[in-house]
């Protein structure tokens, strides 16, 4: 074994580079869908930019919002995938795709795999990163892409097989030297580096190299001391530096990665707005919320249907608006004789529905707050700056209460704004009106936000905006009379 190694420390070997010293020709590489349209230079030089500007977040989907970008570094063998997979279990509730850097291995030539124990896998210039660019690119601005597939038996991609990755919310890139490329770093919201002991990973590379790839205990051994040690001491450990967090032992540290699943689910439940206004709350998203909002948005569903869905996620907005209001604590004595030491709700509370829309939620608050008091405001809208209050029937001691203004859907805010106004002009302090919502418009956050700035709005999702009609976009149509049954 000591000679072996010693013997791959010396002689000749290739960086990864072309034996020509030029790149492969587009003939000799087998590449993606999108590659292989290009019919010329100038159409792969489009195809360069736009993949650049892709990802450097010039282009995007219209409205749509960013995945958060996870890369996932360290040595060969380090624990990487381990890794990763810990964190996609744990991540259950959101959809996470894991794109793997050896995925962009070029393809060797017939001169390279004739030669290949002298070829440097290693090195950066073995990975073609552009390519890489460009399917990232595609994933952050929420397009599916086809992720070439790389045989590591023959060192050729599989030129008719590629694995589709579809937008998620998380996307893990993982690989050796995915920190060495700034352009790719620049693209990453978190950077761990797996570290492990060097002698545990070249155990870890062995078992792996001989069972999964064919290949012997000394060619593995060769290759470690020509190429692998010497590119993660050049290249891969250097990268280190450029980590958010760094992770020893790899997956044997379950306290390091469920520290680092907590902080993925804040940001991912954490709008952009919400960073702006941190008095605006967004319903953590589920599956089941998500599969809820696709049904009363489809505009084919049943009335009835829409009622069921749109009561549960009025009564999800509820329950979590009312765990921002105030509470006490208060000592019991439980059945068992045990104390138990809890809190007591907030007494001074009430409800006001903007009709008619507002009204729907009603049922959802009286099921979760017995006997509450419900005032109603009602609002006539004509175009977008004509609102004109008509009515109001409030509760008489309202000023002494918290309040919960409820209207389902958030669009402009100029009819939120006026039913603010008159709950202050009725002596209710605006740090004490919480605004409950199922979507938002962010022009209408912004609207109400910037104007009351210490009241409160917590709602199940915030959508992409309003279009030209100042309607919500994706938006629930005409709630009112979806949900009554007057459409």
């Amino acid at each position: 074994m000591d000679a072996a190694m010693e013997s791959a420390a010396v002689g000749p070997h290739f960086s990864g580079l072309r034996l020509d010293s030029r790149r492969l020709s587009s003939s000799s590489l087998p590449s993606s869908p999108s590659a292989a349209a290009a019919s010329s230079n100038a159409d792969a030089s489009a195809s360069a930019a736009t993949a650049t500007a892709v990802a450097n977040g010039f282009v995007s989907g219209e409205g749509s919002k960013q995945p958060f970008v996870i890369g996932v570094s360290g040595g060969t063998a380090s624990g990487k995938t381990t890794v990763c997979d810990m964190i996609i279990q744990q991540l259950h509730d959101h959809r996470v795709v894991l794109v793997n850097q050896d995925s962009f291995y070029r393809g060797l030539t017939e001169e390279e795999s004739d030669r290949v124990q002298d070829y440097n896998f290693d090195h950066p210039d073995a990975f073609d990163t552009d390519q890489l660019l460009e399917c990232m690119g595609q994933l952050k601005s929420g397009q599916s892409v086809n992720i070439p597939i790389y045989d590591f038996k023959n060192h050729r991609r599989c030129s008719e097989s590629f694995r589709k990755v579809n937008a998620s919310d998380v996307i893990i890139l993982e690989g050796i030297l995915v920190f060495h490329d700034q352009r790719v770093r620049d693209l990453m919201d978190m950077k761990i580096f797996v570290d492990t002991d060097a002698d545990i990973r070249l155990a870890r590379r062995i078992r792996r190299d001989t069972v999964e790839r064919g290949r012997d205990v000394i060619s593995v051994l060769e290759q470690y001391g020509r190429f692998v040690k010497p590119a993660f001491d050049d290249f891969v450990l250097p990268s280190k530096k450029y980590a958010d967090v760094i992770i020893p032992r790899g997956g044997d540290n379950h306290v390091a990665i469920d520290l680092i699943v907590q902080h993925i689910r804040t940001k991912l439940g954490q709008h952009d707005l919400c960073k702006i206004y941190p008095n605006v709350y967004v319903v953590h998203t589920t599956f089941q919320i998500r599969g809820m909002h696709t049904l009363i948005r489809d505009r084919d569903i049943a009335t009835p249907d829409f009622v069921f869905y749109s009561d549960r996620l009025i009564r999800l907005v509820v329950e979590h608006g009312l765990g921002h209001l105030p509470f006490t604590e208060k000592q019991i004595v439980t059945p068992t004789g045990s104390t138990y030491m809890g809190v007591d709700f907030c007494k001074k509370l009430c409800g006001v529905s903007i009709v008619r829309s507002g009204e729907s939620m009603e049922n959802a608050l009286r099921a979760c707050c017995k006997g509450i008091k419900i005032g109603k405001i009602l609002i006539h809208r004509v175009g977008d700056n004509g609102q004109q209050l008509i009515y109001h029937k409030l509760p008489l001691d309202i000023a002494e209460r918290h309040v919960l203004l409820m209207d389902p859907v958030l669009g402009t805010g100029n009819s939120a704004n006026q039913a603010i106004e008159l709950l202050i002009r009725k002596g209710v302090p605006e740090e004490r009106i919480m605004f409950l919502n199922l979507i938002s418009a962010p022009e209408g956050v912004h609207c109400v936000c910037k104007r009351f700035p210490r009241l409160k709005i917590v709602t199940s999702e915030i959508e992409t905006g309003l279009n030209e009609e100042y309607r919500v976009i994706p938006g629930l149509g005409e709630y009112g009379d979806r949900y009554f049954g007057t459409d």
